[in-house]
């Protein structure tokens, strides 16, 4: 079963935004990395208030999440040039049965 990682950055939203756009070809090489290691789904999120975004994934495992962030030194490069100044650390979670799901 896969899990959902979790990674909320403070940070300005918009420069954020302005710098992952800035280098599409970058990013492209960042998610192909991902996906050979396990990713399924990404996504970018911006908080309504400002100040951050929050990174979900979907993953096959919460060791290739851990594999792929500790071999992409350009992440934190491209955190830097946005603004990051500490390092998000990864959240993992696993789903739950209910018998409201849907």
């Amino acid at each position: 079963m896969s899990i959902m990682m979790g990674l909320r950055v403070s940070v300005e939203p918009a420069r954020f935004e302005q710098v992952v756009n800035s280098n599409s070809e970058r990013l492209k090489q960042i998610a192909e990395r991902a996906k050979q290691l396990g990713a399924l789904h990404h996504r970018f999120y911006a908080n309504e208030a400002g100040g951050e975004i929050l990174v979900v994934d979907e993953w096959e495992s919460a060791d290739g999440c851990r594999e792929f962030f500790s071999s992409s030194p350009d992440i934190e490069e491209m955190m830097g040039e946005a603004g990051v100044t500490s390092r998000p650390e990864p959240v993992f979670w696993r789903e739950l049965n209910s018998p409201d799901k849907f």
